[in-house]
């Protein structure tokens, strides 16, 4: 249960707008609020547009061109706006998991045996903050994951209980204020705001887990084009993010390198043909593959598709056991990951799903943007998780809804630290 949400002072909003940055491409979808009343939420989101270019400008969740990441998202804006017929004015963004930092703590507060309300509640988690946070930090996610009073644990809501000692274990996301900072002046440079900012992989996992997964546990791992991102969840809160510097991109790479082709050819291969699913019928079986430095004139160098195929497993299979000694590495392989969901482009290299169950031992399925209808191909396409999944957070962030509690930035000014002050203590 919720105890605090993310205010705003809008009138009422039927239009939300996401911008999915990613290190291969720049997806904007706008999608409106429907009226549904005979399905259980009594609204549901409707694409009306999207829009996605190559991204370029960005390169390890970092921006290393201005201009060029405000040319992409500009002309993805552009196409989703003309497919919608709507003007935007603000949308909710992804910050790259490379670049955030994640965390649980415990915070404690004496109460003196007082009936605990939201006072008690905002002086708890806001002492929290102080203690964890850095200068250089901004937090983008604050979590509680469960209370206790007085050492009886596993407390959702404390409001209304008494006791002596009010403590809370909290998981907080929070990211560089230059990485911000340089995000917002590139939406800004495109005439936007930014209305949010959602860590990559929270938004994979708000858009393909079902209701049960969230509650239960299960893990999301999103394979990008240039990282795999991780987000574990239990008791529908978001628990643990992680990154690894691997994806589609150095698949494609490899084999570049492996039959001495242009990227943009072995990429090609790898869309036609790649797989991780060894046959033997592959031996007998030939492709013709372009040579770097090669003219338009006739192509006549071929190679077997195993070739191909093991260098897209060796690859593939390389990432997988990084992904699972991560997850060891922090306990979340014994804590929530009976339940795997592979998302993003890279999920949907043939036979990567059965790979996985089977290095790792567990039950894995493809996630696919769940809770946005309309426009089938975003709908059903693991690529736009992540975009999906911002429309969803924006939307129930905005009706109040959101099964995160967001803590507001510390006041600079005097007279707010002042005003808080007095609000927390009388």
């Amino acid at each position: 249960m919720n105890i605090f949400t993310k205010k705003t002072t809008k009138s009422r909003q039927d239009i939300f707008a996401a911008l999915d940055i990613g290190t291969s491409k720049v997806c904007c979808a706008i999608a409106k609020v429907e009226n549904r009343p005979h399905e259980k939420e009594g609204e549901v989101l409707r694409l009306i547009g999207v829009g996605h270019q190559s991204s370029k400008g960005i390169k390890g969740g970092l921006i290393v061109d201005l201009e060029a990441l405000e040319d992409a998202i500009l002309n993805a804006v552009h196409s989703a706006e003309q497919m919608a017929g709507q003007t935007i004015s603000e949308v909710c963004i992804n910050l790259p998991a490379s670049s955030v930092r994640s965390q649980t703590f415990e915070s404690h507060v004496s109460i003196v045996n007082q009936t605990v309300d939201e006072t008690h509640v905002r002086r708890l988690l806001t002492f929290g903050r102080n203690a964890q946070i850095s200068e250089n930090q901004q937090i983008i996610h604050a979590l509680p994951i469960s209370y206790s009073i007085d050492g009886t644990h596993g407390i959702h809501d404390p409001r209304g209980m008494v006791g002596g000692q009010l403590s809370v274990t909290i998981h907080l996301v929070t990211a560089p204020k230059a990485l911000i900072r340089n995000f917002q002046n590139c939406i800004g440079r495109c005439h936007l705001d930014v209305s949010g900012f959602v860590v990559t992989p929270y938004a994979s996992g708000l858009s393909t887990l079902v209701d049960d997964e969230l509650t239960l546990g299960a893990t999301v791992i999103d394979m990008g084009g240039g990282t795999t991102t991780i987000a574990s969840f239990l008791d529908g809160t978001l628990i643990h993010v992680d990154s690894i510097p691997i994806g589609g991109a150095q698949v494609t790479s490899d084999i570049a390198r492996g039959i001495s082709t242009p990227l943009v050819q072995a990429e090609r291969l790898k869309t036609l043909y790649g797989t991780v699913i060894l046959s033997s019928a592959d031996e007998r079986e030939n492709i013709v593959v372009p040579q770097l430095g090669e003219s338009q004139g006739p192509q006549t160098h071929q190679i077997s598709k195993s070739l191909l195929t093991h260098i897209v497993r060796a690859r593939v299979e390389e990432t997988l056991e990084l992904i699972w000694s991560r997850l060891a590495a922090t306990g979340m392989d014994r804590l929530v990951c009976q339940r795997i969901i592979l998302t993003g482009g890279g999920s949907q290299l043939p036979g990567i799903r059965e790979m996985a169950a089977t290095l790792w031992g567990r039950q894995v399925r493809q996630g696919q943007p769940i809770g946005v209808i309309g426009a089938s191909d975003f709908a059903t396409n693991p690529m736009f998780a992540t975009c999906a999944g911002l429309l969803q957070y924006g939307w129930r962030d905005y009706a109040g809804s959101q099964n995160t509690m967001q803590m507001d930035a510390a006041p600079t000014h005097l007279w707010q630290r002042v005003a808080t002050w007095v609000k927390e203590n009388f």
